[in-house]
């Protein structure tokens, strides 16, 4: 025993590491060390655990000491056994407490972890006006957990990762065993596996890229959530959702384009005003792209403009040529929303206040912008908003800014040419092999309508998604 609570002080630094606790003491008449990172162990529990081991006395233990403080002594059901040192290593940086006891070549590994950890509450993000409030949080424990409240079903599978040479972060990898797409599976696992790095700080968003299979593409290939039961809507679909400890942030997988611009308050009203709100979103993100270019187009263009709607354009343009105005109203935007992430709750209105006159009232006073451009920019960035995938919003903006340097340049040419690769980008992209266009490429006609429609529950298709290759296609009986 001496030689292996030598082993444990030499490697997690004991004399130097305030926070490292090696307890010696005696178990009837048997020595006997605990060991636990003070900031990880639940105080009550490890004296609970303490007080029962101390009052055992020498008679009770003998013969099999090990054996019978395994079953007898210690009123405790998170135990096992382990005999490599580096494996007990391991599980005391990750929360564990470590009890040695003189004579046995084994020890005994109690899991009396504590995190610190905030309440669910509801993600900022993604908000609804009814529904569930519990989200995830940065304990995987918990959150695995708020899945399985969700989802009581003997076929869940929850498979443990652990990730990163120093970090060594807990990951898990949920799915539900005879839905799942096998090679599906077996494509992620693989690429989990081969995740070697010092550590994962970045938890989620590392991962991501290293299961990816395009790196240079800005449309997100995973979606991301914090709400559980999204994450469980998901599981039984058929896809397999990812989470990874120290993140509130679930990844789901595949992820198709139609993935992200769904929102769970949709799901929270009744079909006819559920399937209102997504079009207006459907409305709002293809203005977010669309609007400033085809009306600098047009602007650029008036021939190209039908008799009634000739009123289109710039009164007067000033010095500054449109397609610059654009371009440069497209980052101001950016800064204004940057410059919100970053600044205190209590300067936020100052912001908005200096915002409104430097980018409304004195930039158009001095001609920097005509007030059409303000006009179309902004509901645009309105339009941005509404996106409900903030991966999603911030990939749009890439086409927004690409079509309208191309409109400014070679008008109508350059609107065709970004148009075309636009189309292109997002039909050669795959996520873990599903199209990014499904349903409408390649078509499914009954999957299309249930994303321009939100159909009632009763009414929906007996099938799950076509394009994940599920093992059991029907996710309900006739």
């Amino acid at each position: 025993m001496s030689n292996n609570v030598k082993y444990i002080e030499k490697h997690l630094g004991a004399d130097i590491s305030f926070d490292v606790v090696i307890r010696e003491f005696k178990i009837g008449n048997k020595k006997a060390v605990l060991s636990y990172i003070d900031t990880f162990g639940d105080d009550q529990v490890i004296t609970l655990i303490m007080q029962n081991l101390v009052d055992v006395s020498h008679e009770e233990i003998v013969p099999n000491s090990f054996e019978k403080i395994l079953k007898k002594t210690i009123p405790y059901t998170e135990i096992e056994k382990n005999y490599q040192l580096d494996d007990i290593i391991d599980e005391i940086l990750a929360g564990q407490m470590v009890l040695f006891v003189d004579g046995s070549k084994e020890a005994l590994l109690l899991d009396t972890r504590w995190y610190p950890a905030r309440d669910p509450e509801e993600p900022d993000t993604e908000r609804v006006t009814r529904g569930s409030r519990d989200s995830f949080v940065e304990t995987i424990i918990f959150n695995i957990g708020l899945v399985r409240r969700r989802i009581r079903d003997k076929r869940l599978r929850v498979k443990p990762y652990r990730v990163g040479e120093r970090t060594k972060t807990d990951m898990a990898l949920l799915y539900i065993d005879d839905v799942t797409n096998p090679e599906l599976l077996e494509n992620i696992e693989e690429k989990i596996k081969n995740i070697d790095l010092d550590g994962i700080p970045m938890a989620e968003k590392t991962v991501e890229e290293y299961i990816i299979e395009e790196f240079l593409n800005p449309y997100p290939q995973v979606r991301y959530t914090e709400r559980s039961d999204v994450a469980a809507i998901h599981l039984l679909e058929g896809h397999v959702v990812l989470l990874v400890d120290t993140s509130p942030s679930a990844i789901i997988a595949p992820a198709t384009l139609f993935h992200h611009v769904q929102h769970a308050e949709e799901y929270r009203q009744n079909a006819f005003t559920g399937t209102y709100l997504r079009w207006v979103r459907f409305f709002g993100i293809f203005t977010s792209i669309f609007l400033a270019p085809l009306w600098l187009l047009f602007s650029l263009e008036p021939d190209l403009l039908p008799p009634g709607l000739d009123f289109i354009g710039p009164d007067e343009v000033g010095p500054v040529p449109l397609a610059i105005q654009f371009i440069m109203a497209h980052f101001f935007i950016d800064l204004i929303r940057l410059a919100s992430v970053h600044t205190p709750s209590p300067l936020a209105t100052a912001l908005g206040l200096v915002a409104a006159l430097l980018i409304g009232e004195i930039a158009v006073e001095v001609q920097l912008f005509t007030p059409e451009v303000l006009l179309y920019i902004s509901i645009a960035a309105v339009g941005m908003f509404t996106t409900p995938s903030f991966e999603l919003q911030l990939a749009n903006r890439i086409p927004h800014l690409v079509f309208l340097i191309l409109i400014g340049t070679f008008t109508i040419y350059g609107f065709v040419i970004g148009l075309l690769g636009f189309i292109v980008l997002l039909a050669k992209t795959k996520s873990f092999g599903v199209p990014y266009l499904w349903p409408l490429f390649p078509f499914n006609w009954n999957a299309l309508l249930s994303i321009i429609f939100r159909k009632p529950v009763p009414m929906r298709s007996f099938g799950r998604p076509d394009a994940l290759k599920t093992k059991d296609y029907y996710r309900k009986r006739k």
